[in-house]
């Protein structure tokens, strides 16, 4: 047997302060076999002294066989690990959403007829994910207005739509959960779904412009494309359905 290799961490413990990214790096460099000599650096004193004196920037410092790797995403580099990019586009957030509302509506259907394959939570995972989006949208309307009045065509006429927007999604959802008021409910799900799938379908597939989409709030890299226009699709169709229903 071979002793397991060797690796020197210097992280960030302090009283009101415990650092994250030295946990991780702790936690990986145990899952991964090593040995590891923990220092605690318990004052803002001795962090900059810390940082002076290997002249480094930041912490956690990661040493493995005597020499430096760095923080914890060299670390990740170092043990062939991938690292996520900031600004990398991605679908992650969308399909989050979908999954657990998709979830949410086969639990309710579940509860409620005894069964999770029913109409009703068809019905439920588009109401579900209208409202989720919509929270998303509302954690920042700001943000949301800005990003949206990148491509959606009503917004650009009248700016006032791209706040009022998250608001009318989050209501239209409501209302379908309850099958209440669907005298609202359905000609604003209609409204704003046709509106966003237009606007969309121009942006991507006419226009042939790389944007962001906002379905998700406006400090998200999702692209601005058919997972886009999904989401007002089935706004359409949910209206659309309890309209002939």
């Amino acid at each position: 047997m071979t002793a397991p290799r060797q690796a020197v961490l210097y992280r960030m413990v302090m009283d009101k302060h415990l650092c994250p990214y030295g946990l991780k790096a702790k936690s990986l460099l145990e899952r991964e076999g090593f040995k590891v000599e923990d220092h605690w650096l318990r004052t803002r004193a001795e962090t900059d002294a810390f940082k002076a004196e290997r002249e480094v920037k930041t912490t956690p410092q990661i040493y493995i066989d005597g020499a430096r790797v760095g923080g914890y995403d060299d670390l990740r580099r170092f043990l062939g690990k991938p690292v996520p990019d900031p600004k990398a586009m991605t679908y992650k957030p969308v399909i989050a959403v979908f999954a657990v509302t998709a979830l949410m509506a086969l639990a309710a259907s579940q509860a409620t007829f005894g069964s999770p394959f029913t109409l009703r939570a068809a019905e439920w995972f588009i109401a579900f994910s209208m409202c989720v989006l919509a929270i998303l949208k509302l954690r920042d309307v700001e943000k949301f207005s800005s990003m949206f009045l990148g491509y959606d065509l009503l917004a650009q006429r009248w700016v006032p739509y791209s706040y009022v927007y998250p608001f009318a999604e989050a209501l239209a959802g409501i209302l379908m959960i309850t099958h209440v008021l669907e005298f609202v409910s359905i000609p604003v799900a209609l409204f704003i779904g046709t509106v966003g799938a237009v606007s969309v379908f121009k942006a991507v597939y006419i226009d042939r412009r790389e944007l962001k989409c906002a379905c998700v709030g406006g400090d998200t890299n999702v692209p601005l494309g058919f997972v886009s226009l999904t989401e007002n699709v089935m706004m359409v169709a949910m209206a659309v359905w309890m309209l002939a229903r």
